[in-house]
């Protein structure tokens, strides 16, 4: 590997932590907003967000091959189906 690679990689992590700050700054700026109802799912749409950019870039799922890929968006599928069961109870609720 030579010298440009691994400065190149080095700078993409940097900006993919970079981002993981600025989303954690906003994701604790929104818990002091008075956003009522809506503070949920805006925070769990940040960490899904959160979750992408650590799947792409820390676990390499950009460069894997196809049946990890499959795999991870399986899980996702699922997690979305899990969500979506637990704010159905959470709404139906008084």
């Amino acid at each position: 590997m030579s010298d440009r690679t691994a400065r190149s990689a080095w700078t993409g992590y940097a900006w993919v932590w970079l981002a993981l700050l600025l989303l954690l700054g906003v994701t604790t700026a929104c818990a002091y907003l008075p956003l009522g109802s809506a503070n949920a799912p805006i925070g769990l749409a940040i960490a899904s967000i959160k979750a992408a950019l650590v799947a792409v870039f820390f676990m390499h799922l950009g460069k894997s091959s196809a049946l990890v890929r499959l795999a991870a968006a399986s899980a996702a599928v699922w997690l979305t189906f899990l969500f979506a069961l637990t704010f159905s109870d959470y709404l139906s609720r008084g």
